[in-house]
């Protein structure tokens, strides 16, 4: 039979093993690689993309265009190439996936003011040299782009405190971070520096 005493001394000690454990699992890292099995190309990404939305409340009570943005290195035998992936969704359906994806064939990203003009690579991951999805899905019907970048341009956008995403041509779109700057700045950095 245990006393009060061993009692309280063993459910301290779980609970200080639950602590430490707790901390040494942290969040994560931030940046995470593959070995694609069938390109053979090893694929980086961030743990998480970063979100931009366009507020559509004007046209339904809770309208809103996402567009989850998700860094990619995808390095073939030392050939190492940089793209951007968009996942593209909104909870209307004032744009079928055609308009989307006219829409969203060329993007501008303003970073600190600065334009930065990006066409799409391709709409499937075998355009990067993947065999599949690099990030999940934000839903079922989001659509995924793939845009080239380099270095320097991710660079600018991690360290923009004013960002913004512009698609379509004749009514341009405009897409605000969800989160703080910072978080995207956070999440971009890591990145960089992971690929460095």
């Amino acid at each position: 039979m245990q006393t009060r005493h061993q009692t309280r001394m063993r459910l301290l000690g779980a609970a200080l093993t639950l602590v430490l454990f707790a901390g040494c699992t942290g969040t994560g890292n931030p940046v995470l690689q593959r070995l694609d099995p069938e390109t053979g190309a090893t694929i980086t990404r961030a743990s998480a993309p970063f979100v931009m939305y366009r507020d559509m409340s004007a046209q339904s009570a809770f309208g809103r265009e996402y567009v989850y943005v998700g860094p990619v290195q995808v390095n073939n035998m030392g050939e190492r190439r940089h793209y951007l992936w968009l996942g593209i969704w909104g909870t209307s359906d004032a744009n079928d996936r055609g308009d989307t994806m006219r829409d969203f064939e060329s993007i501008v990203i303003y970073a600190n003011g600065e334009p930065l003009s990006l066409e799409v690579s391709g709409w499937t991951p075998g355009t990067i040299g993947a065999s599949d999805s690099i990030y999940v899905q934000p839903v079922a019907s989001a659509i995924s782009g793939y845009y080239r970048v380099t270095i320097d341009q991710m660079r600018l956008i991690a360290e923009s405190r004013d960002l913004e995403i512009r698609a379509g041509t004749a009514l341009p779109q405009r897409f605000f971070p969800w989160d703080s700057v910072e978080s995207t700045s956070e999440l971009l950095t890591a990145f960089l520096q992971d690929i460095d």
